[in-house]
């Protein structure tokens, strides 16, 4: 409780107190018993209830979230032209009073759930695009009054200004924007260049009549049956044609894959021959130069032929025929340890 609440309730048991003492000097004199220290309680009492009284009537105690506008019977214009801050404030007592206005944020809702708005029942928005769909829009205003524009608010709309000023004006704003998109762009990212479109139109208005808009909360678009159902149409075929997209890059990935698999082996393969035929013709080079440096023994050495010929032969071998016109014949060794045969 405030200090000017609590001397209003003062002064009322003041005055109770003024009356209840003035019944017993009634009383007290109806039965011829002496009244005057009565009568005195009585005036005593009347005074100070009538000094709290006049105390109480002007005194005002503004709350931090409030403003006071000040009705004033003895201003030419009829108000204070300065608004009350909070605190404890003195106005004229039965000359002025105070109406007090809320700076804090308000909000108002419009929706179609019976029980979410500030309307019962379904209290959302009705707006037709421009091609001419209709669409039901949930939205919410938050809103406050601009502590500087509180007198004008007073004068031009006294405690109405939610009925009368916030609901007709974003309805309107509402409906008139949503009739510059087709029905396609407010189901799509543009719906954010709407609420915003909404958003500064409404803020600029608002600000003429004194409110400040905190933020503009579109809260839920419903289209009509047949829309919803088209949609749901598109989006299934959608959908539909995102798998088929999906199975042909499948397919063409296990071809590219079988592909790559099959080059692979064939590369492999031409690698693998080419290795042999490196190694064919290595060996082929070396068998040539083999060759070369025997023949170029036998040029030297005419009769390692003989002696290789001989070192070759088996051990159980006893004699050898030569031909006839070979001027030497070679001794064989005797495997018992005898002479040669002729």
């Amino acid at each position: 409780m405030n200090i000017a609440n609590a001397v209003r309730a003062l002064a009322t048991l003041a005055w109770v107190a003024a009356l209840g003492v003035l019944a017993l000097a009634v009383v007290r004199s109806s039965r011829g018993k002496g009244s005057k220290a009565v009568v005195r309680l009585v005036i005593v009492l009347g005074v100070l209830a009538l000094i709290l009284t006049t105390i109480g009537a002007g005194m005002v105690f503004i709350q931090p979230d409030e403003r006071g506008v000040v009705i004033s019977a003895i201003s030419p214009q009829g108000y204070r032209s300065e608004v009350l801050e909070p605190g404890l404030r003195w106005v004229i007592p039965f000359a002025e009073n105070v109406v007090t206005y809320t700076i804090s944020r308000q909000t108002y809702t419009m929706s179609i759930a019976p029980s979410e708005g500030s309307v019962q029942g379904d209290d959302s928005v009705a707006g037709r695009t421009s091609d001419g769909q209709v669409v039901l829009i949930d939205a919410s205003v938050i809103y406050a009054v601009d502590p500087e524009q509180v007198i004008d608010v007073h004068i031009l709309w006294r405690n109405r200004y939610q009925e009368d000023l916030v609901r007709p004006l974003s309805r309107g704003i509402i409906r008139d924007q949503a009739s510059q998109y087709q029905i396609d762009e407010i189901n799509s990212e543009q719906r954010f260049e709407l609420v915003a479109a909404i958003q500064s139109e409404l803020a600029d208005k608002l600000q003429e009549n004194g409110l400040v808009l905190v933020d503009f909360v579109l809260r839920n678009v419903q289209f009509s049956d047949e829309y919803a159902a088209s949609v749901e149409q598109k989006q299934i075929a959608e959908q539909l044609a995102q798998q088929a997209v999906f199975i042909v890059e499948q397919r063409r990935q296990e071809a590219e894959q079988a592909r790559q698999v099959a080059a692979g082996a064939a590369d492999a393969a031409v690698i693998a021959a080419q290795g042999r035929a490196d190694a064919r013709l290595i060996e082929a080079e070396a068998e040539a130069a083999a060759l070369e440096l025997i023949a170029e023994a036998l040029r030297a050495n005419p009769d390692l032929l003989t002696y290789e010929y001989i070192l070759n032969l088996a051990p159980n071998i006893q004699v050898m025929l030569v031909p006839n016109d070979n001027p030497y014949l070679l001794p064989l060794p005797s495997m018992e340890g005898g002479g040669t045969t002729p």
